[in-house]
C-alpha cells in the first residue's frame, strides 16, 4: 500500500533537464509550490569518467544498442542530458514552431539575457580547433564560432570535463535552474523513479514513484512530464495513456579524426572545449563542427573503427562531428529503444563525412578515418500537434509534457535552449492560468 505524501502542491516536474527545470523555476519564481521529481542522483559533478559512465553508459537505462549496432545515450541525473552535452546554444527554427501558434521569441529574449551565451573568446578556443576552423574556411566554408553556454571565467584551457561533466561551473547545466527553483521554494526529490501518472476522473492528479525501496504516491493540480524523448512516452504508455508505441528521431552523429604531427608541443593535445565552431547545412539536414573529445572516448572510437593503430594518437588527432537531422521512425519500448539509419540517413552521412574529410585533409591530417555512429539527443516521440497541443498539454487535462520529445519535426541540432524557451513559455502560461 503506497503512502501518499504532501498533496498541496501545485505542479508536479517529472524530471530535470532543461525543459523540467526551466518550468519549475518559472513556476516557483511565480510563487508556486512546486516539486521536481529526478529519477538520477543528485552528487555534484567530479568530471569524471566513472560518474559520467553511472549517468549514461547503463545498459537499458542511460546506454541502448540498436540492431544496426549504434550508440544512443542519455544522463540519468540531476539536470538530465545538459550535465554531458557540449553546452551549444541554437537558436530554434521559428517556422517548426510557428507552424503549431507557438512564438519563442519572448522567452528566447529572456533567456539571452539570463544566461551566459556567448562564442568563446579566442583564449578559450584550442589549437585543434582553430586549426580545423582555419583548414574549412580556407575551403570556403561559412565555418564560425558557435553560442556555449560557458562561463568564461571560470572555463580552464585545456580542461576535457565539458563532456563528464564540469566541476568547476563554468558550463551551464540546467542544475543551475534547479537550485533557483529550490531557492523560490520548490521542493527536489532525486532519487526517485516515476512509475505512472495518477489520473482520477479523466484528469492528472499527480504521480506514483519508487523512493528508497518505497512506493509514493505525489500529488498536486497538474502535472508536467519532462523525462525526455525516451522516459517521457514509456511513462504514457505504463499509465495506458499513450495507445501505441512512439516513434523518434535521435540526432545521429559520427565523428572523422585524422592526426597531424606539429601540434604546438606547450598545449595539451585533446584537451578543449568541443564544438567551439563549425558550419551547417540546415536545408540538407547536416551540420559539422570540431569534436575533441577525452582520451579513454577517442580509444573507444577507434577501436570501434577497427584502428588499433591510432589508440595512441590522441594528443594529435584532430577530430570533426557529423551530425544529420535522421528521419522520425523506430520504436521506443518499455524495456528497450530500436531505430536503425534509413537510406536518406546515409546519404547525409556520406556527404557529411566527405566534408570533414576535405577539412581534415586541408588541415594536413593523415590515416583519416569514421567511426560509426552514435547519438544522445533523443526526440519527437510525443510531437506537437500529435500527441500534445501547442500549449503541451496531453488529452488528459492537466498533463504537459515539456521535453524533446514533443519536438514536432525531425531535428538536428542541439535542443537545449528550445527546451528551455519551451519550458519558460509553458511556465508563465501555467503561472497566468493560476493567477
Amino acid at each position: 500500500m503506497s503512502t501518499p505524501s504532501r498533496s498541496s502542491f501545485d505542479t508536479i516536474v517529472v524530471g530535470t533537464g532543461p525543459g523540467g527545470a526551466s518550468v519549475a523555476r518559472e513556476l516557483a519564481r511565480n510563487g508556486a509550490k512546486v516539486a521536481m521529481l529526478e529519477q538520477g542522483s543528485a552528487a555534484p559533478l567530479n568530471g569524471t569518467l566513472g560518474q559520467m559512465a553511472a549517468m549514461a553508459a547503463v545498459p537499458g537505462k542511460g546506454a541502448f544498442i540498436h540492431r544496426d549496432a549504434s550508440l544512443l545515450v542519455r544522463a540519468i541525473t540531476l539536470g538530465g542530458t545538459s550535465t554531458i552535452n557540449f553546452a551549444t546554444a541554437a537558436a530554434p527554427p521559428a517556422a517548426m514552431f510557428a507552424a503549431h501558434g507557438i512564438d519563442l521569441e519572448p522567452a528566447l529574449a529572456e533567456l539571452r539575457a539570463e544566461l551566459p551565451m556567448a562564442p568563446l573568446p579566442d583564449a578559450l578556443v584550442g589549437p585543434m580547433a582553430a586549426r580545423i576552423m582555419e583548414a574549412a574556411r580556407a575551403l570556403s566554408l561559412d565555418w564560425r564560432k558557435l553560442d556555449k553556454l560557458i562561463r568564461p571565467e571560470a572555463c580552464r584551457r585545456g580542461c576535457w570535463r565539458c563532456v563528464t561533466g564540469c566541476p568547476f561551473g563554468a558550463k551551464w547545466t540546467a542544475r543551475d535552474f534547479v537550485d533557483e527553483a529550490c531557492r523560490h521554494g520548490a521542493v527536489l526529490q532525486a532519487d526517485a523513479r516515476v512509475t505512472r501518472m495518477l489520473v482520477e476522473d479523466g484528469r492528472a492528479v499527480g504521480v506514483e514513484a519508487q523512493v528508497g525501496g518505497a512506493t509514493r504516491q505525489w500529488r498536486a493540480g497538474r502535472v508536467v512530464l519532462a523525462a525526455g524523448g525516451i522516459g517521457s512516452p514509456r511513462l504514457l504508455r505504463a499509465s495506458q495513456l499513450l495507445a501505441r508505441p512512439a516513434a523518434f528521431f535521435s540526432d545521429p552523429v559520427v565523428a572523422v579524426m585524422g592526426s597531424v604531427d606539429d601540434l604546438p608541443d606547450d598545449e595539451p593535445g585533446g584537451a578543449e572545449v568541443p564544438m567551439a565552431a563549425g558550419a551547417s547545412w540546415s536545408e540538407d539536414g547536416i551540420a559539422l563542427a570540431d569534436l575533441t573529445l577525452p582520451q579513454a572516448m577517442y580509444q573507444a572510437f577507434a577501436l570501434q573503427a577497427g584502428r588499433v593503430d591510432r589508440l595512441l594518437a590522441h594528443r594529435r588527432t584532430l577530430s570533426i562531428m557529423v551530425k544529420i537531422r535522421d528521419e522520425i521512425g523506430g520504436r521506443v519500448g518499455q524495456r528497450w529503444v530500436d531505430k536503425t539509419l534509413q537510406p536518406a540517413d546515409r546519404e547525409k552521412f556520406d556527404r557529411g563525412i566527405g566534408i570533414a574529410r576535405g577539412i581534415l585533409e586541408r588541415a594536413g591530417a593523415r590515416h583519416v578515418f569514421a567511426s560509426h555512429h552514435f547519438a544522445a539527443h533523443p526526440g519527437g516521440s510525443l510531437r506537437i500537434g500529435d500527441q500534445v497541443d501547442g500549449g503541451l498539454q496531453t488529452a488528459t487535462p492537466g498533463l504537459y509534457v515539456c521535453d524533446a520529445s514533443v519536438i514536432p519535426q525531425p531535428w538536428g541540432l542541439p535542443p537545449t535552449l528550445t527546451l528551455l524557451a519551451l519550458g519558460k513559455r509553458l511556465g508563465k502560461q501555467l503561472s497566468g492560468d493560476a493567477s
